[in-house]
Formats: structure tokens, sequence, C-alpha cells
């Protein structure tokens, strides 16, 4: 991007939370639900005489949310009716929340949050292709209301201006919504699978030649993957970039856009509504609320929530647990990703820290981890993380002298698919390192007589040649040779 145009990211990210029950009434709330309009009863279907009750555990988890990324916690909250008219809108209007947030304020990755705040889900609109065969021949759509009341949280974040490349500023974008994502996995509130649909994120994009002053935003809407977020960003940064360029920059107006996942490009939906335009009002079905000050720590919580106890009770988050592996374990911070996005198999890794009480024995025990058990995993999803106990006698076993890189390697991969004593393998496959320079002499000896051009080519004076001999060795002893040893011997034979 032109270095005189400063682009300004903000997102708007919404995530179902996990709560046995929907938003204002009763029935399930359960994403895996297959069988349409089975998850419905007559306040979540907006039938008259019905009235809402507001989900406690819900506006919990966003109280949760809030501490997590340092905002504040609203006492007073209530909720408001949004009103517009969509078919997957059975009330015609939408229960959130407007003036009154349950969060404001707090900070992620690069972003300053405005708020967050707490709505009912839409239901699902189900879209068909036209069938000659029957009356249908136009195509029509079809509305699954199982979804319909299911407790949202919406975070919307500051816009923020960047003096950067379009990728870089998509790529901040979307490890906003990564590191979003995992505090939400690691509080519990949200499974935020966006294959399902249970996150989505929505970013409002603008470009400007004055970098404290803000274009004209677009808001490009329903981005179900990291991937979509950078892509559709850096798409439109670009599309503004070359309008302005061309001296169209006020063909850029504010709208709602969509990302076509297929041809990998936005394209226009409907002008960009105003606040105004939703007629926003107080909710006049439910009652105001007090979250934290009617507290009392003498009686107990009357009313709402011990903000302190529950801040000393959130779990450790990822920003602590990076810092708390960098100190501990010494690991590389690639490495460190890798546990942090996979809970089971960092549990695992802090048990064979523990075991191992080495950072740099952890460090070898972390490359294995990382490399050979993940690569295992992609070819062999049913593989199992064995036992913390043999892993680490494997390493200690490695880092002795025991076992050879190659041999290391086999092993883990026969622990993986049986989780048994790596040193009982090791001795059963005859995979023990050997040092004994006899036993070794032998198989050189043997390698350097089956190839005499690699010997040929090492006596000319190339000396790398050597190394396909020592692999040879190596792969004629089943790995057990040492490949110091093997190097000793074949210098010393040749």
């Amino acid at each position: 991007m032109n270095k005189k145009y400063y682009p300004t990211i903000g997102l708007e990210i919404h995530a179902e939370l996990k709560t046995q029950t929907k938003m204002f009434c009763g029935c399930k709330n359960n994403p895996d639900e297959e069988k349409p309009n089975v998850n419905i009863c007559p306040v979540c279907m907006a039938h008259p005489g019905t009235l809402p009750v507001a989900n406690k555990k819900a506006i919990e988890n966003v109280i949760k949310v809030g501490l997590a990324i340092g905002g504040n916690i609203a006492d007073f909250t209530e909720f408001d009716r949004k009103n517009y008219f969509y078919p997957d809108i059975p009330k015609g209007y939408q229960i959130t929340q407007y003036k009154y947030p349950i969060v404001s304020g707090g900070h992620l990755a690069d972003f300053d949050v405005t708020r967050v705040h707490l709505e009912e889900d839409t239901a699902n609109n189900k879209h068909r292709d036209g069938d000659t065969s029957t009356t249908l021949s136009a195509g029509f759509s079809l509305i699954d209301f199982n979804r319909a009341g299911v407790p949202l949280m919406e975070l919307v974040t500051e816009p923020n201006t960047f003096d950067a490349s379009d990728e870089v500023v998509a790529k901040s974008a979307s490890a906003f919504a990564k590191e979003l994502q995992l505090i939400l996995w690691y509080l519990g509130v949200s499974d935020a699978n966006m294959e399902k649909g249970e996150m989505r994120v929505e970013a409002n994009i603008s470009v400007s030649e004055d970098k404290n002053k803000l274009g004209t935003k677009v808001e490009v809407k329903n981005l179900n993957s990291f991937k979509s977020v950078e892509k559709a960003i850096k798409f439109e940064l670009d599309r503004m970039v070359e309008l302005m360029e061309s001296g169209k920059g006020d063909e850029i107006v504010q709208e709602t856009r969509g990302w076509d996942e297929s041809k990998q490009k936005t394209f226009s939906q409907r002008k960009k509504e105003s606040s105004h335009d939703y007629r926003y009002f107080p909710e006049p079905d439910l009652p105001k609320m007090f979250l934290h000050s009617r507290f009392s720590a003498k009686g107990g919580p009357a009313s709402g929530w011990d903000l302190e106890k529950m801040k000393n009770e959130l779990p450790e988050l990822p920003e602590q647990m990076r810092a708390r592996y960098r100190n501990d374990f010494g690991i590389k911070d690639e490495d460190i990703e890798v546990y942090i996005n996979d809970k089971e198999l960092g549990f695992w890794f802090e048990k064979v820290g523990k075991i191992l009480g080495d950072k740099n024995k952890t460090k070898t025990a972390s490359n294995y981890i990382t490399s050979d058990f993940i690569g295992l995993k992609r070819s062999n999803p049913n593989i199992k993380i064995p036992s913390a106990e043999n892993f680490s006698e494997l390493i200690y076993m490695f880092t002795g002298g025991e076992t050879s890189s190659r041999a290391t390697k086999d092993i883990f991969a026969m622990i993986a698919e049986n989780d048994k004593s790596p040193k009982k393998i090791a001795i059963e496959k005859d995979l023990i390192q050997k040092n004994d320079e006899g036993a070794i002499k032998g198989i050189v000896e043997k390698i350097i007589g089956e190839n005499p051009e690699v010997v040929a080519t090492y006596k000319s004076g190339k000396e790398n040649a050597i190394m396909s001999l020592v692999g040879k060795v190596i792969k004629e002893s089943n790995g057990s040779a040492n490949p110091q040893m093997v190097i000793k011997l074949l210098k010393e034979l040749l």
C-alpha cells in the first residue's frame, strides 16, 4: 500500500455463548442439532402474550470476558429493542443492548475494546436453488428457528489506524480474532467454532490520506474464517486505494459488503444503516439490572455478582500461559503457540517438563512433540498421547546417548501407538545405540566394500561424500550405531 494512505480497521465479533438454554426462554441451546425447528417454543417464536426471562448464566459469561480483557463491568445495565424486519427475526425486532452494555473498555492484542454486550441470535436462513421437477422452479428459502434466541455476545473494538502495509493490517485483525477465540475457549464460555457459525467476524474498513481523519467506512460482514478475515480486509484496502489513486474516491460509499470466497473479492450488499434507523428503545418486558453494587459481603449476594471473587477465579489465560512457558521451560514461541491452541497437548508437555526438570532436555522434548508427534497425528488422527513417564524416559535415553535420533523417532511412533516402556522397546528391537567399536567396525567394513564409487568420490577430495556412507551404516544397524563412532571408524578405515 502507498505510504500516504492510512488504513483504519474496527472489528465487530459475534460469539454464541455456551449455555444450557437460550437467552430468553427455556429451549435447549444446541448448536449441533440437525433437525430443523425442534428447539423452539412460543417465547423464541414470538407468539402473542409471551414474555422473555433473561438467562443469568449468559450474563455471567459476558462479565467473565470483560474481566479477562480488563474492561469495566457496568453496574446498571438494561436490554433494548433493535427494530428491523428480516424473515429470520420472528419478533420483528432483536433484543440487544444499546446505551448500557455490560462491558465497556478493555484491550486485547493490537486493539482497544469499545464495548461487549449481550443479545439474541437470529434464525438460520436456508437458501435452495430452483427445482425444475417441482413448482418451486424459481428457487426458495427456508428458515430454521433452532438458533433464534441463542445467547450472542458482541464485542466491538475502537477503530485502529495503522501506518503499515495492508498485509500487516489484515494479519493484525486476524490475530485479534484468534486471541479472542482462545480467551473464549479458556474461559469456557463459548466453543467459538467459526465453521459452525458460532463465531462471526465483521470488519469496518476505511482509508484516509490524513492519519488523524477517518475515511468513508465500509463494513464487510459474516467472515467465517481467519483466512477470510485477512483476505477480505486486504482486498477491500486495495480496492479503496485503487479508487483513490484513480481519482474515484467518491465511489467509496458507506455500505455493507459481503465476501465471495469463490471469487476472492467483496461485493456490495446494501447501504449501511445508522443507529437511528433501528429506532432503539429500552425493552419494556425485561427489568433493569444492577450487576454488582447490591452484592452484600455480610449476607451474600442478594442480587448480582462479586466481581473481585470472579476475577480471582478466572483461569490462567493465554498471555499469562505464554509468559509462564517462556520462564519455566525456555521453549520457542512457535512451540508455545502449539500448546496454547491445544490444551491437552499443553497439559501433557507440562507433565513431561516437570519430570525432566531440565530446560535443555525439555527443549528437546518439545522439538519431538511439535515436529514428530504433530506429524504422526496429522497422518493418523487416532494416535494417542503416550504417558508423560514413558515419553520422558525416551528423552532421557536420547539425551544420555542410549538411542540415536533416528531410533528415538521410531520408538516415539511406537509408544504413540502402544504406550509401552521405550527401554523395553529399544531392547526388543535392538535399537540401543551401539558404542562398541568392534561391533560397528564390521558393519562399516561391509558398507565400504559395497560402495566403491562413494569411496572413490571421498578419496578424490569430496569429504561430504562420507555422510552418504554414514547413513548407510546407520540404516544397516537399524539406527543403533552411534553416528560419531561411525564417522570416526569410516575416516580411519578410508
